[in-house]
């Protein structure tokens, strides 16, 4: 259970043990949301300190923040998604170096490797250019592996707008890889 100032989130009201116990509790999920968008570590560590600095800093008058894991993990996806579209061209740290982190294998055919960095490039890119609501349902769906009802939960929406969004999203994703070349 949180405490209403953890809740709230009021850094003037929030003690450094209390800040502290909230970095515990939820830099893991904010590193791997993180990492999952941007597909680079160092992008994903950037991402985990602008999370954690804006909310020490935000101000108190804001709305009150009900849940607050759900804020940070919004939060992170919405902030890794500013460094894709800052840094499209930046080099990138390949997924397989990192595969302790997502916990995927990281044995993988040399062509298959070479071919799967290309589509999470191209992927990155097609998230950096959704809004981004789409492109949070977006992660949470496919790279967090959450359900309709969860992501509307998380996103104060319905479930039916969700899968509506998420169903027109996926074709349209799918239609410009097809274009692109990945496919007939």
């Amino acid at each position: 259970m949180e405490t209403s100032a953890v809740a709230r989130m009021e850094p003037a009201s929030l003690p450094l043990n209390e800040f502290d116990r909230v970095f515990r509790d939820n830099y893991a999920a904010v590193f791997r949301a993180a990492y999952r968008v941007t597909g680079n570590a160092e992008d994903a560590e950037d991402v985990l300190q602008t999370v954690f600095l804006r909310m020490w800093k935000r101000d108190p008058e804001r709305e009150r923040v009900e849940n607050l894991s759900s804020f940070l993990h919004r939060s992170a996806i919405n902030a890794a998604l500013d460094v894709v579209r800052s840094r499209q061209r930046a080099r990138q740290v390949p997924l397989e170096d990192c595969a302790p982190v997502l916990a995927e294998s990281a044995h993988q055919q040399p062509d298959r490797m070479r071919f799967g960095g290309e589509i999470r490039e191209w992927l990155r890119g097609a998230l950096a250019r959704l809004n981004p609501r789409e492109a949070q349902m977006f992660v949470l769906r496919f790279f967090e592996g959450k359900e309709n009802p969860e992501i509307a939960r998380l996103l104060d929406t319905t479930p039916g707008t969700v899968a509506v969004t998420i169903s027109r999203m996926r074709s349209r994703l799918e239609k410009e890889f097809r274009s692109v070349g990945g496919g007939s």
